[in-house]
């Protein structure tokens, strides 16, 4: 089915003939959550746990939500960018890649990573993930920190940081501005962000709650969609300049598209 076919079903709808989804307009965060149906957080590490291990092992070559992919799936915007940004630093690539769960977007493109001089991967993530990734994971390229304080002060110089990476993972923050605010103000070169929902026309910020596919796993939680306008503005008044933007592979059932957008320092902010 084509996606605006798909956009077209009244949310409420769609929701109740297939059990997931995306629905609602929500005033605030704790209003979505008493929505929400939570999620059991070590279900779904044991599961994305799972997933990885296989990835490791060579069994499948990248997990993304726990659900593996045997068949090669690229984001080609996103790979140009990577491999751009470690031309510029001698072929070496050191992103800190917020919301990387154990390593999906590492093991996802870690073939065209073997063609670089060095690669450094930095996942900021929840105090479980992180356990898990140093304990089954790490090595040395793949590290694992539990804050962005912590991974800058371990690389030693934040101008060896290539830049930041937050793909699918702003929409699920309930104050994902306080978290941009953290980012731009240490003005690491470049921010990529990907993988994340806008809403048509320039409409307003949607909060909704989104229904995770029983496939992937039981879960239900708060969701934003946001103002494009307002989010460009938003690095735009704060030295950076948008270099790309791109069409991300997701869909869902709100009006909406899903984007990756490219910022770079200016350096004469």
């Amino acid at each position: 089915m084509r996606p605006e076919i798909i956009q077209a079903i009244p949310d409420w709808i769609f929701v109740a003939l297939k059990k997931w989804g995306w629905k609602g307009f929500f005033d605030s965060w704790k209003a979505a959550l008493l929505q929400s149906g939570g999620y059991d957080a070590d279900n779904i590490l044991q599961r994305v746990r799972t997933a990885s291990l296989r990835v490791k092992k060579g069994e499948a070559l990248f997990e993304r939500d726990s659900v593996l992919f045997n068949k090669s799936e690229y984001c080609w915007e996103l790979l140009a960018v990577l491999m751009w940004i470690a031309a510029q630093h001698n072929g070496s690539l050191n992103i800190i890649d917020f919301g990387g769960s154990l390593g999906s977007t590492y093991y996802q493109y870690k073939y065209f990573f073997a063609s670089l001089r060095s690669v450094l991967w930095n996942i900021v993530e929840q105090p479980n993930f992180v356990r898990d990734g140093r304990r089954l994971f790490e090595n040395e390229s793949l590290k694992f920190y539990s804050s962005i304080d912590e991974c800058v002060l371990s690389v030693g110089n934040k101008l060896d940081i290539g830049g930041v990476l937050l793909s699918g993972v702003l929409q699920y923050l309930e104050h994902p501005y306080s978290l941009l605010t953290d980012i731009v103000k240490r003005k690491l070169q470049y921010i990529i962000v990907d993988r994340t929902g806008f809403t048509l026309k320039n409409a307003d910020d949607r909060l909704t709650v989104q229904t995770v596919h029983p496939k992937i796993y039981k879960a239900s939680y708060p969701c934003w969609f946001f103002n494009e306008k307002k989010f460009l503005r938003f690095f735009l008044n704060r030295g950076y300049v948008l270099h790309y933007d791109f069409r991300s592979l997701d869909i869902a059932n709100v009006p909406s598209v899903y984007k990756g957008f490219v910022f770079e320092l200016n350096p004469n902010a």
